[in-house]
C-alpha cells in the first residue's frame, strides 16, 4: 500500500481547517501504537533535556509529533523538516496560527543532506528511517546536528515482523519501504558507526502491540484499498474494534517485550 499519496490527500482535507487538523491529530495519535511509545520515550527523557531546548523533528510529515511536543514542552523550539513541500507549507500556516513567537518551523529538507552541526538537544525520528536507503549518512548527520550530550529517539519497524512482513523476503506492507526492519544488533552497530554511545534499543509491538496493529491498521486498509465505498463500513467497524485494542495497546506499552514488530532506540551524543 503506498501511504504517501493517502497523506496528501488528507493533508488537502484538513489544510484550511485548525479543527479539523487538531481533531486529525488526535486520531493519529489514538491509532497508531508508534504515537503511544513515541510518547512514553519523550516522557522519560524530558528530565534529561534542559527546559529551552532545541528540537529537530526528523520527517515531521502532518505534523502531529511536533503539536505533542510543543504543547507539553513551551520553552522547547522546535523545527519540523520533510521533503514533501505541501506538508511543509501546511505545517507552517497551520503552526503560525496556533503557537506565537516562531517557536515551530517547518523546512523542506532532505535527511541524507542535512548540514546542522551542534545545534539540537533532541532528534526524534519517528518510522522514518525505514523510506531512507542511504541510513548511514543519515545517521551520522543526526550526530553532527546534536549538541554534546545531545540525544537521538527512533522508532521504526523491527525484523522480526516489521511492516507487515511474515518471511524475510516479503514486501513491505508499506510499499515505499526501502527495508522491512532492523535488527537490534544492525541498528546498534550503525549508530556506534556514527558515533553514538549510550544505546538502548528496545522492542515495541510485541504480541498484543501486533495485534492492535492487525485489528486498528492493518484491515481497516485492506478495506478501504478494497474501495472507498468501504469508508462506512469502516467506521462501524472501529466503533466495535476499538474498545479492545485500545486495551491492547496499554498491554503493550507496560509490557517489556523480548521481541517485537517495532524498536524504540534511543542513543547519545557524548
Amino acid at each position: 500500500m503506498h501511504f504517501e499519496p493517502v497523506k496528501d490527500s488528507i493533508g488537502k482535507y484538513i489544510r484550511n481547517s485548525p479543527f479539523l487538523r487538531k481533531s486529525f491529530y488526535c486520531i493519529l495519535n489514538l491509532l497508531f501504537l508508534r504515537a503511544w511509545h513515541f510518547r512514553k520515550g519523550i516522557k522519560g527523557l524530558r528530565k534529561r533535556l534542559p527546559p529551552d531546548s532545541m528540537v529537530l523533528d526528523a520527517g515531521s510529515g502532518l505534523g502531529q509529533h511536533t503539536w505533542y511536543m510543543a504543547g507539553k514542552n513551551p520553552g522547547w523550539r522546535i523545527k519540523g523538516v520533510d521533503v514533501a513541500d505541501e506538508q511543509v507549507n501546511d505545517c507552517n500556516r497551520f503552526f503560525g496560527r496556533e503557537i506565537p513567537g516562531n517557536r515551530v518551523i517547518f523546512e523542506k529538507c532532505d535527511l541524507t543532506l542535512l548540514s546542522d552541526k551542534d545545534k539540537y538537544n533532541l532528534i526524534i525520528t519517528v518510522d522514518v528511517m525505514e523510506h531512507i536507503e542511504e541510513d548511514n549518512i543519515v545517521f551520522r548527520n543526526f550526530h553532527s546536528a546534536l549538541k554534546k550530550g545531545g540525544i537521538l529517539l527512533i522508532t521504526t519497524p523491527s525484523d522480526m515482523g516489521g511492516s507487515g512482513i511474515t518471511d524475510k523476503n516479503d514486501k513491505s506492507f508499506i510499499e515505499e519501504h526501502v527495508r522491512n526492519g532492523y535488527g537490534k544488533d544492525e541498528i546498534t552497530a550503525k549508530l556506534k558507526e556514527a558515533g553514538f554511545s549510550d544505546i538502548s534499543v528496545k522492542y515495541t509491538y510485541g504480541f498484543p502491540g501486533h495485534i492492535s496493529w492487525l485489528l486498528l491498521i492493518r484491515f481497516p486498509a485492506a478495506m478501504y484499498q478494497m474501495s472507498g465505498l468501504m469508508l462506512i463500513i469502516i467506521a462501524l467497524y472501529y466503533i466495535l474494534i476499538l474498545p479492545p485494542a485500545l486495551i491492547l495497546n496499554i498491554f503493550d506499552l507496560v509490557i517489556r517485550h523480548k521481541r517485537g514488530t517495532g524498536l524504540l532506540v534511543t542513543a547519545l551524543k557524548k
